[in-house]
């Protein structure tokens, strides 16, 4: 092989590198609004989930658990409040798991969503099952915690999931009631109105 050779083989790669890039780069550029669309109306269906009751579920600000961007809305029926809406994450086995926790206007959670995670198959996974997250109604900030072992007044842990369970409750439900209670209750965010007794 030549030195000509080499060069028209570098030159073709090249060319083939360049071309292949570009059509990625295209494609990205279509998708990714479309991906962005896909999320925000997967969310929005979410929040209806959440909060049925609701005439309108309102973003009313935004903060960062584990350096990561969330949201919190109010729920309104009319005029009336019924209750707050939070994205939250919690830091899994082996990924970081992004929660919608709806609450009502007391901070009793009402239910979860898990919206994505990548906790193991067939194990960690079992964060999106029903027996776990109808646990959630009606817990109180002093509730969120994991228990190995049958219990009615906390969460019960996942068998062989523990970390993933742990994750869910005290980490993404715990932290976002307890940054509800704080920034709504008690004042922290000048968006949100009193409420009239």
């Amino acid at each position: 092989m030549t030195g000509k050779d080499i060069i028209k083989i570098t030159l073709n790669l090249v060319i083939v590198y360049l071309i292949g890039g570009f059509i990625l780069a295209m494609v990205y550029a279509k998708a990714s609004p479309l991906i962005y669309r896909n999320n925000e109306e997967a969310k929005q269906q979410a929040l209806k989930q959440l909060m049925p009751d609701a005439d309108s579920i309102k973003k009313i600000g935004d903060w960062k658990p584990h350096e990561k961007h969330a949201e919190y809305y109010m729920a309104k029926k009319g005029n009336d409040i019924i209750g707050y809406v939070v994205q939250s994450f919690g830091k899994g086995y082996s990924s970081y798991i992004d929660t919608l926790i709806a609450v009502d206007k007391d901070f009793k959670v009402k239910k979860i969503n898990i919206l994505h995670h990548g906790e193991t198959p067939g194990l960690g996974d079992e964060i999106e099952a029903d027996w776990f997250q109808n646990q959630f109604k009606d817990k109180t900030l002093e509730h969120l915690k994991v228990i190995k072992g049958d219990t009615k007044d906390d969460i019960q842990a996942i068998s062989g999931a523990t970390i993933s369970s742990r994750a869910v409750t005290e980490d993404a439900v715990k932290n976002g009631v307890a940054f509800l209670i704080k920034t709504v209750k008690e004042g922290g965010n000048p968006n949100v109105q009193p409420e009239q007794h």
